[in-house]
Order: C-alpha cells, then sequence, then structure tokens
C-alpha cells in the first residue's frame, strides 16, 4: 500500500476523504479507493457548506500534527469530499506523526 501523503522541502502533502457531519472530528485511518489511490479518512462534525468543513478539517490537521493552523491549507477539492491538504513544517516529523495517527508501519 503506498501512503497517502507525499515529502516535500516546506512540509507535506496529504490525500485526504472528507466525512462532513461524520458525528466527531477524527482521523479514521487510511482507505484504498477504487482506483487504487490511497486517501487519509478524516470526519468533521461540521457541514459542508461555507467554507466550514474545509475549516474543520485544516484546525483538526493542525492540531493532530502540533503545527500552527497557518500552516494547514487545502491546494484541491474544496467543494469535493476528496482534497489534497499540504502541511507545512519538518517533513519527517509530520510523516512520523501521520504514520502514528493512521497506524501504519514504515516500511
Amino acid at each position: 500500500m503506498s501512503l497517502p501523503w507525499r515529502f516535500s522541502t516546506q512540509g507535506i502533502s496529504i490525500a485526504l476523504r472528507v466525512t462532513p457531519r461524520g458525528g466527531l472530528d477524527a482521523i479514521d485511518g487510511i482507505e484504498t479507493l477504487a482506483n487504487g489511490r490511497s486517501v487519509v479518512k478524516v470526519r468533521v462534525r461540521a457541514i459542508a457548506e461555507g467554507g466550514e468543513a474545509n475549516r474543520a478539517v485544516t484546525e483538526l490537521l493542525a492540531k493532530a500534527l502540533h503545527v500552527p493552523k497557518s500552516h494547514v491549507r487545502v491546494l484541491s477539492g474544496v467543494t469535493s469530499r476528496l482534497k489534497q491538504v499540504a502541511v507545512d513544517g519538518d517533513p519527517k516529523r509530520l510523516g512520523d506523526a501521520l504514520q502514528v495517527l493512521t497506524k501504519t508501519k514504515d516500511t
């Protein structure tokens, strides 16, 4: 299984599948889509209206990865459940934190 995040010199880029109105704000692991692409499953309580779900996703990731909210931004998929999100910071530390949060093993 390929990891749903890529490293860069500025941080990390994460492929997400977001479920708005998911009951709670949580990172639920990794899922492989029908096309074979891996994504991090995220649920948020917010509704997908007026950017509320996107705001909740960026706040959840910032808190989970211990970075300022300003370091997390949606790159693509603003109106879609499938999103690409960038997180600025130390790529190795962010990758290690994501492995713990999604309970993946280092390959």
